[in-house]
């Protein structure tokens, strides 16, 4: 039985460690009006901002589309893989893994496992490396996937956008409604909801105080727990400041493995530049 790991480019995997744990990663599309890119092959984050902050027409994205994921199958079949885990960019922001799901019933030659990351950015790298890490380990499908979602209830997230008017044009928030009308002085703190949907948990008039309750509130999550936890720091084109969180949780965290992660094209269509964030779960490495 060999068992292939898929997952798409809003994991934000660096290249090599996808090369290094043998993941496919499958892009998505980004649209700036007539010119389409695939992300991180056609366009780069830094290209991305920079057009984004000088573009008229703000960019949307396209879901991938079963012909492409039907290429991936047909590759792996012709590689001698029985069985594939695809894990994708949450069900609260985009129907593709439920569309996924439906397709895989029509796929032969290959089973197809979808998995709904619920997240994304490091959080769905943190699914996708798990996956890659059992497979080596000699596991198959069917004991990896009740092992995801055991890793992916562990998981939280908060980020701070800058320009909630992003989120608000793609309609990405489902709870917009009392933010609407005082975006200029507020700094909204966010997570996903159990539904993989992005919500609004509170409000701050600055960043640093964005911040100041950003910590409080995981130092919270990470009393709350009884095992050792794994936070990744996610920018949106801001190493500044991605630099400087890293360094207060070093400070506040001493012995928690903390990485460093980013927020591309196809999430940052949502969020917009700068947006800050922390993406943690249980320490699957521990």
């Amino acid at each position: 039985m060999k068992t292939a790991i898929v997952t798409d480019s809003a994991a934000y995997l660096a290249p090599q460690i996808a090369a290094e744990y043998g993941i496919i990663v499958v892009p998505i599309t980004v649209i700036f009006g007539q010119q389409t890119y695939l992300e991180n092959i056609d366009i780069t984050s830094a290209t991305f901002y920079e057009k984004m902050r000088t573009t008229e027409k703000l960019p949307t994205t396209s879901q991938i589309t079963m012909g492409q994921m039907q290429q991936v199958f047909d590759q792996l079949i012709k590689d001698g893989y029985d069985e594939v885990i695809c894990i994708h960019l949450s069900s609260g922001i985009t129907s593709f893994v439920n569309n996924l799901t439906a397709y895989a019933q029509s796929v032969e030659g290959i089973q197809v496992y979808p998995f709904d990351s619920k997240i994304t950015s490091a959080g769905e790298g943190f699914l996708a490396l798990e996956a890659a890490r059992l497979v080596a380990q000699g596991e198959h499908a069917t004991t990896i996937m009740p092992q995801l979602a055991a890793l992916r209830s562990t998981m939280g997230v908060y980020f701070v956008v800058d320009d909630l008017s992003h989120l608000l044009r793609t309609g990405r928030i489902s709870n917009s409604a009392a933010f609407v009308g005082n975006l200029l002085r507020i700094k909204p703190i966010l997570s996903f909801d159990s539904a993989g949907q992005i919500v609004a948990l509170t409000k701050e008039r600055t960043k640093k105080r964005a911040f100041q309750k950003v910590l409080a509130d995981f130092k919270s999550a990470v009393e709350a727990v009884d095992y050792p936890v794994r936070v990744s720091v996610i920018d949106g084109n801001n190493p500044e400041e991605s630099a400087q969180w890293v360094a207060t949780l070093t400070e506040q965290f001493p012995g928690m493995p903390i990485e460093t992660s980013h927020i591309g094209p196809v999430v940052g269509v949502h969020t917009g530049e700068k947006v800050m964030g922390l993406i943690w779960s249980r320490d699957y490495l521990a």
